[in-house]
């Protein structure tokens, strides 16, 4: 196969229709847009979200709450992830990042209390649930808030 070979896959494009080109090519007079209205005419249509002068949903539902755009969240981990580690390791958001345990750890580490641990490890992160620092220093490790 050579460059000048290539095609798309039969049926993956269409042919583009030209509007406004004559009654014989099945798109003139209105192009397809109907007789008369707002859609018909250059430049009209309704924006994004208008109900035909009803009022919008958006301005309907209650508003409630506040979602602070500033916020620095979190990324949290259970406590049953650091099994896989070593004995006696001092863990930090960057190991765990280089185990592949997270993905990303954009604003720091909170460590959650759900699954059991089994192993005595030192933990930094930057805040513990009070479960997950029960069940860590229950297993002889340490909780340390960095």
């Amino acid at each position: 196969m050579k460059l000048n070979e290539l095609s798309p896959a039969a049926g993956s494009t269409h042919a583009y229709k030209r509007k406004g080109r004559g009654n014989g090519s099945g798109n003139g007079k209105t192009a397809g847009r109907g007789q008369k209205g707002q859609l018909s005419r250059s430049g009209g249509g309704v924006r994004i979200g208008f109900e035909g002068g009803q009022m919008p949903l958006a301005r309907r539902i209650p508003k409630r709450g506040f979602n602070n755009i500033f916020a620095q969240p979190l990324t949290a981990i259970n406590v049953s992830a650091l099994n896989k580690f070593e004995e006696g390791e001092t863990l930090n958001a960057e190991k765990l990042l280089a185990a592949g345990v997270l993905s990303k750890c954009e604003y720091g580490l909170k460590i959650l209390g759900n699954g059991e641990i089994t192993k005595k490890l030192t933990i930094q992160a930057a805040a513990f649930s009070e479960s997950a620092k029960q069940k860590i220093e229950a297993a002889g490790g340490k909780a340390e808030v960095v």
